[in-house]
């Protein structure tokens, strides 16, 4: 199922689908095939396997391919730095849909509130007015009913 509840389509291709063999992998990001088996023995980039074993990529592993690339060869930055790099990454998009579900889930909860609070209001008695105290009063009222004055 995706984000929405509805079912995905098992043949619709995403951003995630491992379609790409090894060699066209390579082409596409701009590297060497050898480049590539490092990365995936270093931990860098992760491709799905065949049930032969063979490697597939995606085009979420293409585009993470010419990061590396780019983070080593343009900043200078050294294989390990680079996994670090990924990991913390990762971590922060992890943290980042977390933060989403739980605001979702604080959204609920104070709509309910809402709802609850909005009930009680409503089965409040309507012959009932709220009282209030009269702060630094030196005078006190007593109320009889008619006909039985004292004077």
């Amino acid at each position: 199922m995706d984000g929405t509840g509805r079912r995905r389509n098992p043949y619709e291709l995403t951003e995630e689908t491992p379609v790409y063999v090894i060699s066209v992998a390579a082409q596409l990001s701009g590297l060497h095939p050898q480049t590539l088996r490092q990365y995936d023995r270093l931990g860098l980039v992760s491709p799905d396997r065949t049930a032969g074993r063979g490697r597939r990529y995606s085009a979420r592993d293409i585009e993470l391919l010419r990061t590396v690339q780019a983070l080593s060869q343009d900043e200078g930055i050294n294989l390990a730095g680079i996994k670090r790099i990924i990991e913390l990454e990762n971590q922060v998009a992890a943290l980042q849909q977390r933060v989403a579900e739980l605001q979702t889930a604080v959204e609920g909860a104070a709509a309910a509130m809402q709802q609850r609070e909005a009930a009680v209001h409503a089965s409040y008695r309507r012959d009932l007015v709220p009282y209030q105290e009269v702060q630094q009063t030196s005078a006190l009222v007593v109320w009889r009913p008619k006909g039985q004055r004292s004077d």
